[in-house]
């Protein structure tokens, strides 16, 4: 553990930090006071502030390699940061000597946060988690480091014209990124196409080479993880990709322009989007390069570090180091690990073999078989012949094993399989994960129970000693000391610091619980926090909510298991009330939902569509819109989820049971004191656990009652039998809500009345309708409901990214 305790560098005092901004605003920048650009001047105080850091992020890494700890490298194809500058300034703890410096230009931090740009180095709960994980590693003082990509335009900017979600570029690097620092001099490179080459070496011994191929180069750009409060920085190192001939100077001369560029511009794909389109064979093709890019690139960062300080001596390799796999995604590097060991370092199988598998860990984010990624033999074979000959490799003795221990069971081997045979073979990614890991883990109980009995059985029953959960957690420095600082004082003046790094201490809250001036404190806390949320939703889509009214929200990635559907049926469910004159003792709500869709995602994108036509009709309407507004509230981000989460009443975790593997999102609406509305799934069950059954709206078929209910589900015999459901059918189906678009949303409807939807969205519908109603009656008791909102952030301590870390270097890691 690391343990930085050199004196407080000179320069934290404001007086200093005026200097200092004066100094990078006037000649860094080149400008003149008298201008006041707003974005030369955060430009210039980041700049600031990250010299502040690089003194600390030195001292680090000296003290790393002075100590020579056992390291981890944590893979990821995400890291969804948000923004950066004052979350550096409260790990630095130097907010009022900022506040004092920003005084001098007649500013203040909060309006010259808002220039900053999100990095887009993300989409959705895997990479947020990643950027947790990165803040409490080093708030813990481990060393870890990140690896991940720059991309250039992120995933994308999402614009909602006429209903439907638009994709434009995210060029969130247009104004350059003063927290990054390039490192050219450890630049990589890494191969594509080309073949294997056989040979024998001095030695006698048969040796693999990877021969004709077409190098990409990978730019190291390393970012700074700061710790709170210890001086600790870390880091996360971002590849970028760049072509290793800038352009071919001869078919320039000769007039070809675009020919001479193109080597450079194929190179600069692989980093340029975030999670391109899959759904051509190019969009895979590239998915598969940035996948291999970030494993070779990274583990050929490592490798390297550990040649110039140990030689080509790898005894010790696997007791100093670890890589944790973000998901599947990152698992190419079982079988780079291998290729680099084999043919770069000349080390026999069994060798690298046992260093791979005692230095790679796995974590698994997902229970939908179709999100296990699996390539196409044919695609790897062109684009990773040498990966794809070690993959085979790795198969066939691996087979031999499970034939020792179940021999003649030709279906099992069949079944555990790297290659899915067929008539188009595929390599399944997370088999070669698992295969190549001395640990697997699942992130919420339930998951991971799900993992054992269900997905990776035939796995488990091989190596159960594998198989483990780490819940997942977020730091509470982000999403509740720096989104909701009110309530943060209120908390500190309550149960005392501390409670930033140490989120246990949180509990002390439920002392409070009975004391009046102290509700009515933190009630109106609430209310400040729902009119800076009301204030977003006018300004990003023009609809005036009301603060009185129970702030309803679901933020996530629209996918079908996550049941945005299933929220907008029971908002047509209200609105029919309504309509009917059924409305006398409905509590008044409004309803926010965020998201992205992936661009092919044909389904979700209709969805949203559906999200935004229902609001438009409900919103135009003088007769409903007293009682219920909706919104869908566009380019959802990090940002964005900092003004949600402390501004809502009710957190919508609506998943169908058994499809969710943890949420991140019902961690931090509950540490600001939201209460969850939620199904039995993922870390929804430790939740409920964590506030108690009476401080939680639990609802829907338990994982265990849907194979049986499945078997006899009947969809349209549910929506017949129940009369509120056919109402909201009928008006889905009668156009109401596509008056001009007929049939637009028969896709829906079809799927709502499948008897095999896997969604089981007819199935709940009851059952959440009534959660929702006893969610509206406690509302009305603003007592009781504030009770129940201190008591979820009281109980919220188990869910901080620090717990759950230090439950992978413990278990995991083997570093504390």
């Amino acid at each position: 553990m690391i343990s930085v305790k050199t004196p407080v560098p000179a320069g934290t005092d404001s007086a200093q930090l005026v200097t200092e901004l004066q100094k990078h605003y006037n000649i860094t920048l080149g400008r003149f006071e008298c201008e006041q650009i707003p974005s030369y001047l955060l430009l210039a105080l980041s700049l600031t502030v990250r010299d502040r850091l690089i003194e600390r992020w030195r001292e680090t890494r000296l003290q790393e390699i002075q100590n020579n700890p056992k390291r981890v490298f944590y893979l990821s194809l995400e890291f969804l940061l948000g923004r950066t500058l004052s979350n550096a300034v409260m790990n630095l703890q130097t907010e009022n000597e900022v506040a004092e410096a920003l005084r001098y230009y007649g500013t203040s931090l909060e309006e010259l946060r808002q220039n900053e740009l999100d990095a887009g180095l993300g989409n959705g709960g895997l990479g947020r988690l990643a950027a947790c994980f990165l803040d409490s590693c080093a708030t813990l003082g481990l060393p870890v480091t990140g690896y991940g990509i720059r991309y250039e335009y992120g995933m994308f900017h999402q614009r909602i014209e006429q209903g439907r979600q638009v994709e434009y570029p995210d060029h969130w690097l247009r104004e350059g990124n003063p927290w990054e620092l390039e490192r050219p001099e450890l630049t990589k490179r890494v191969k594509f196409y080309g073949h294997t080459e056989f040979y024998i070496n001095d030695r006698g011994r048969k040796c693999a080479r990877w021969s004709g191929t077409n190098d990409v180069l990978a730019v190291p750009y390393d970012v700074p993880i700061p710790g709170y409060g210890n001086g600790v920085v870390n880091t996360l190192r971002l590849w970028r990709a760049a072509a290793t001939d800038e352009f071919d100077l001869e078919e320039f001369n000769a007039g070809d322009y675009t020919e001479a560029v193109a080597a450079k511009n194929r190179a600069e794909q692989i980093t340029m989007v975030l999670y391109p389109n899959d759904a051509s064979e190019n969009g895979k093709e590239l998915r598969l390069r940035q996948q291999y890019f970030l494993a070779s690139a990274s583990l050929q960062d490592v490798l390297a570090d550990w040649v110039h300080f140990h030689g080509e001596n790898f005894g010790e390799f696997a007791n100093k180091h670890v890589f944790q796999l973000n998901d599947t995604h990152p698992t190419l590097a079982v079988a780079e690990l291998m290729r680099l060991l084999l043919d770069d370092y000349l080390l026999e199988w069994d060798v690298a073999w046992r260093i791979t598998t005692s230095t790679m860990a796995y974590t698994n984010h997902t229970l939908l078989p179709e999100a296990l990624e699996k390539w196409p033999v044919r695609l790897m074979r062109e684009l990773l012949p040498r990966l794809l000959d070690i993959i085979y490799e790795i198969n066939a003795r691996f087979l031999a094993e499970v034939a020792l221990r179940w021999p003649g069971d030709t279906q099992r081997q069949q079944r555990m399989s790297l290659i899915e045979e067929g008539n188009d073979p595929h390599v399944r990614m997370a088999y070669l994960g698992i295969v190549g890991s001395f640990s697997v883990n699942g992130v919420a109980a339930l998951h991971s129970n799900l993992l054992k009995r269900g997905l990776f059985k035939d796995f488990f029953e091989l190596w159960p000693e594998k198989f483990n959960n780490k819940t997942n957690g977020v730091t509470p420095r982000r999403w509740l000391a720096h989104s909701n600082r009110k309530l943060a004082e209120l908390i500190t003046e309550a149960v005392g610091d501390g409670w930033q790094t140490d989120l246990e201490k949180i509990s002390h809250l439920k002392d409070f619980v009975n004391d009046s001036a102290f509700c009515e404190r933190w009630f109106q806390i609430k209310q400040h926090n729902k009119a800076a949320l009301a204030e977003l939703v006018h300004r990003e889509c023009g609809v005036c909510f009301d603060t009185g009214h129970m702030f309803d929200v679901q933020v996530k990635r629209i996918h079908e298991y996550k049941r945005q559907l299933l929220n907008v049926l029971h908002i047509i469910h209200l609105y029919d009330r309504i309509k009917r004159g059924d409305a006398v003792k409905m509590k008044p709500r409004c309803v926010l939902i965020g998201g992205k869709a992936a661009p092919g995602y044909a389904m979700a994108k209709l969805i949203i569509k559906l999200i935004n036509n229902v609001a438009a009709v409900i919103n135009a309407d003088t007769s409903v819109k007293h009682l219920l507004q909706v919104v869908f509230l566009p380019n959802y981000r990090v940002s964005s989820m900092e003004i949600i989460c402390p501004g809502t009443d009710l957190s919508e975790q609506i998943s169908t049971a058994g499809k969710e593997a943890s949420g991140t999102g019902n961690m931090k609406f509950m540490m600001n004191g939201a209460v969850t509305i939620g199904t039995y799934d993922g870390a929804n069950i430790e939740i409920l656990e964590a506030a108690g059954g009476e401080n939680f709206f639990l609802f829907g078929l338990r994982v265990e009652d849907i194979p049986a209910y499945r078997a006899a589900h009947k969809p349209n015999q549910i929506i017949e039998h129940d009369e509120d459901l056919k109402r909201v059918m009928q008006l889905l189906e009668c156009g109401h809500f596509s008056l001009f678009e007929p049939g637009i949303f028969d896709p829906i409807v079809a799927a709502i009345r499948r008897d095999d939807d896997p969604w089981m969205v007819a199935a709940d519908f009851r059952s959440y309708v009534e959660a929702q109603r006893k969610a509206a009656e406690m509302y009305q008791d603003r007592a009781a409901w504030t009770r129940m909102s201190i008591l979820n952030a009281a109980a919220s301590g188990r869910f901080s990214s620090d717990r759950t870390i230090r439950e992978y270097a413990r278990d995991i890691w083997q570093i504390i």
